[in-house]
């Protein structure tokens, strides 16, 4: 049924914008993820879920999904925290 063929679609797609997808190890389950630095940025910026989605090709809900592990990995539990947070720091 072309299974192969979908699941190699997103390699295509990371290669075509230049970007790389990370390797899931244990050292790397509490980094966030370059999308979710990239909404860390944007809220930063002020945006809203809605905001970021649409800037990001993202449901809203899937923004709101990221935003709840960017808390856990980052020890904060607000969007003000996060706006304070150093860049590169956790809570």
């Amino acid at each position: 049924m072309g299974k192969e063929a979908v699941a190699r679609r997103p390699a295509r797609e990371l290669l075509a914008t230049g970007e790389k997808a990370r390797k899931r190890t244990v050292e790397t389950a509490g980094e966030p993820t370059s999308q979710e630095v990239q909404i860390v940025q944007l809220v930063r910026e002020g945006l809203t879920n809605p905001e970021i989605g649409t800037r990001i090709f993202i449901s809203p809900r899937t923004d709101e999904w990221h935003l709840r592990n960017i808390f856990a990995k980052l020890g904060v539990t607000s969007r003000r925290q996060l706006r304070r947070l150093e860049p590169g720091t956790r809570g």
